[in-house]
């Protein structure tokens, strides 16, 4: 055919009731590398005991029934399948996102590629192709379909978020020959939501799992990604005990931090090889305004402005009388309030104090009274902590409030079952300063910050868990101070203060992506407890600086992060 030689067909498929309208993305003859043993199919069809391969040699796309207008967002999503470069194996997946997105007003196009694995060649160089040509194809129908040229995404899985990322950083590169005008179309994606990436390390690119879970000295990421001048946004998503190594996207999102290119990193505890967090990815989208504007933002302290679940309240003073170690007249007194809600539903026990750049700290402000207020209503006690501030003279910083936070934790396991509580159920949060706090808690606990006064201080101060939110002052480049360069740089390791010894709890990270605190704090804490294998949650925010939360926009990661809290605690059983 002459309008760029293309092959349309029409089908129906039962499964799932939505039309599909099946686009070839090769003129006969033109496909490049063509090798027999190789198909375009996904895995639902060729596994059939039916299935003639010589009538499924060419990939193509499938587009899906367009976005009811009232929704339409003038969007296009791509869905590429996983499976080793050895088959199109998603066919779930790509059925719940082409569901979901299509809903959000995306209108959704299912893209198939040729396996198995090229012979002679790198195992992604056909798929590359098929994918740079298949960009192509989509931008060509935008004016027809109704979406934007320049509003097309990705998202992917496995050896497909690996062809995605090809896509979404070397869009320069030309991964085949010009065939025809279609070829003359710009083929660069406009963003990605990014799955388990498998293939992305050097130990790993030929098409093995990493073999030393991508940690090695020796391992980096992959030079056949070129990070051009059109790499795209990305919202980048991996299971901490995937064998495909998380580090391919700690990797690719601190080169896009390199690069100033707004990005999320999500990782899960205790999850494999798989696709997680789509809500997550929706609301990057929604956020980058690849939805449509924002709403405007609301404030936090609005949404959480009062009590009403907390039932029983208590203060009482960390240290006795004349016990406080290290006095500073110049200091406040540090004290605790016990928060009980009025339906209790968990014997667990939340610590919560606010930031303030070790100068001050606030219980009863934005960092800290909506996370208490919010917990109550999920039926959990909250115990809140006055540290002493400003900072000590001729001590670190953080000295003096890292033993009020190490005593406070002592009152609350010896307070607990007198409350009916679990003594071995606590955990410690914090923001900023209050971020770095919870991270000498945690991973300090063996190390005592003062002498003992009573027996009090026989009990243990380790905590089962701790939560992060924009810890500061956790890297080298910014000990005393904003991260000089971004903490991304190699030079720039962890603060040496945390000792990571074996009481390291496991931790949920929330950072701003555009923190003056950067967000290299959260991703290279997370990366050490997963080389010593504590198994951590984190979740970083596009565009987002620091107090991310003050203020924020319905239906985006920070007016949800309280949720995170939640879900961390529900995915690692300490709220039951």
């Amino acid at each position: 055919m002459k309008r760029f030689a293309l092959i349309m067909t029409s089908l129906i498929l039962a499964a799932n009731a939505y039309a599909v309208e099946r686009e070839f993305i090769w003129p006969k003859g033109k496909m490049p590398d063509t090798q027999k043993h190789q198909i375009a199919e996904m895995t639902d069809v060729s596994r059939k005991d039916d299935f003639n391969p010589d009538k499924h040699r060419i990939p193509y796309l499938e587009w899906f029934d367009a976005p009811a207008k009232d929704v339409d967002n003038n969007g296009c999503m791509i869905l590429i399948s996983g499976g080793g470069y050895n088959s199109c194996c998603d066919v779930g997946l790509i059925k719940q996102w082409r569901e979901r997105l299509t809903e959000l007003g995306f209108q959704c196009v299912n893209f198939v590629y040729r396996t198995p694995r090229p012979e002679g060649l790198p195992i992604y160089k056909t798929a590359w192709e098929d994918g740079q040509r298949a960009v192509r194809m989509v931008r060509k129908e935008a004016e027809k379909r109704g979406f934007d040229p320049e509003k097309i995404g990705t998202i992917s899985m496995s050896a497909g978020s690996h062809l995605a990322l090809l896509l979404a950083t070397s869009s320069q590169t030309p991964a085949y020959e010009r065939i025809d005008k279609v070829d003359d179309i710009p083929c660069h994606i406009n963003w990605a939501i990014v799955n388990a990436p498998a293939y992305g390390e050097t130990d790993s690119e030929k098409g093995t799992p990493s073999t030393r879970q991508g940690y090695g000295s020796d391992v980096k990421l992959s030079d056949v990604f070129k990070f051009d001048d059109h790499t795209c946004p990305m919202s980048l998503h991996h299971g901490g005990t995937d064998i495909y190594a998380p580090q391919t996207s700690t990797l690719v999102y601190r080169q896009l931090r390199r690069m100033g290119v707004p990005a999320e990193l999500h990782l899960y505890p205790d999850k494999g090889h798989g696709a997680y967090g789509l809500e997550r990815a929706i609301e990057f989208m929604r956020q980058m305004e690849f939805m449509g504007p924002l709403e405007k933002e609301v404030a936090l302290m609005d949404r959480y402005n009062n009590d009403d679940a907390r039932g029983a309240y208590s203060k009482s003073d960390v240290w006795p009388e004349g016990k406080m170690p290290d006095v500073q007249a110049e200091q406040c007194t540090p004290y605790i309030e016990w928060h009980m809600p009025k339906e209790l539903k968990t014997k667990a026990i939340q610590i919560i104090y606010s930031g303030g750049s070790y100068k001050n700290n606030d219980p009863d402000g934005f960092e800290a009274a909506p996370a208490r207020r919010y917990l109550n209503e999920k039926g959990m006690t909250v115990v809140t902590l006055k540290y002493r501030t400003p900072r000590p003279k001729d001590l670190a910083k953080h000295t003096t409030a890292w033993q009020d936070l190490q005593r406070a934790i002592r009152i609350v396991r010896k307070e607990a079952a007198e409350r009916g509580l679990d003594p071995d159920r606590i955990g410690i949060m914090g923001n900023s300063a209050g971020g770095h706090l919870t991270l000498m808690g945690v991973t300090s606990s063996l190390h005592q910050s003062y002498r003992p006064i009573d027996d009090i201080d026989k009990l243990p101060c380790n905590v089962q868990w701790g939560i992060g939110i924009y810890p500061a002052y956790a890297l080298t480049d910014g000990l005393d101070q904003h991260n000089t360069e971004g903490g991304n740089e190699d030079s720039s390791v962890l603060a040496p203060e945390f000792s990571f010894d074996l009481k390291t709890a496991p931790m949920l990270f929330v950072h701003g992506d555009a923190d003056g605190w950067a967000a290299m704090n959260s991703v290279k804490t997370w990366e050490k407890m997963l080389m010593m294998g504590v198994q951590s949650e984190l979740h970083t925010l596009a565009k987002r600086n620091h107090c991310f939360q003050r203020t924020a926009s319905p239906g985006t990661g920070s007016y949800t992060y309280l949720d995170r809290i939640w879900e961390f605690m529900t995915a690692k059983g300490f709220n039951k």
